[in-house]
């Protein structure tokens, strides 16, 4: 069950999708922290299970689907539909990132680049592809995420991964920006994408802005801020017995 502001009813343990629009800075297991405190204090519940269905970083926004109680069986399956993106890249640098969590370390010239030539570029990404993921990402590495190796400074290989990439359609080209529209499959990293269009370009990128307007049939427009959820859980009646039940 999809939840609804506006209701008067939930049964969170029972399950609920709550399709949150993820605030700039936010990690994932920040939204789903905060949706896991509201509920055990607002229902007197001892423990409620909470996930999201695909992580988002840090610096981006938009569209995380949060599963509450059973639903939670069901993030896999919600996880593995396609997801779409409008993300900016910035040409003329790159950042070990690929995005603004890290400092700039090379610049390069955007000199003779087009918005022709930009197309022409984005056009060859699309279809089926391999993919190596960013080193700064939850990819594990012998049992650590590849984050924490980086972070430290180690150097280490990630695999190839396959993915699909359905759509790529140029927004704006304000250069040295670029906004694209994309839709591709689960595992797709924008951020690895900015960093080899950069490349194929000569121009060199990183991901400046990104957001996620959908992932499979929930779409971003459905979506609450966390701030509203929490006025909403606040105004519900408290229950006395540990059971969220008893609001049926």
């Amino acid at each position: 069950m999809i939840f609804t502001p506006g209701k008067k009813q939930y049964d969170f343990e029972e399950g609920q999708i709550i399709l949150i629009d993820k605030p700039l800075k936010w990690t994932s297991f920040d939204v789903v922290n905060k949706v896991r405190y509201l509920l055990k204090n607002q229902f007197g519940l001892k423990k409620i299970k909470v996930g999201h269905a695909g992580t988002l970083d840090p610096l981006a926004t938009g569209l995380l689907i949060v599963c509450t109680g059973k639903f939670t069986k069901r993030i896999e399956e919600i996880q593995a539909h396609d997801k779409e993106y409008i993300g900016t890249f910035m040409l003329g640098a790159t950042t070990p990132s690929y995005d603004r969590e890290t400092e700039i370390d090379r610049t390069l010239s955007t000199e003779g680049i087009t918005r022709e030539r930009v197309e022409e570029v984005l056009r060859t990404f699309e279809g089926e592809q391999d993919q190596v993921p960013p080193l700064f990402s939850a990819k594990q590495i012998g049992g650590q995420r590849a984050y924490v190796a980086a972070r430290k400074g180690r150097e280490v290989e990630l695999k190839p991964a396959r993915i699909n990439i359905e759509r790529i359609e140029l927004i704006e080209c304000d250069l040295p920006m670029v906004t694209v529209n994309i839709k591709c499959s689960k595992g797709t990293y924008i951020r690895a994408l900015a960093r080899d269009f950069g490349e194929r370009l000569g121009s060199g990128a990183y991901l400046h802005d990104l957001r996620r307007t959908a992932s499979g049939n929930f779409s971003v427009s459905d979506a609450i801020e966390i701030t509203e959820f929490e006025k909403i859980i606040k105004n519900l009646q408290p229950i006395a017995n540990n059971s969220v039940n008893d609001l049926l």
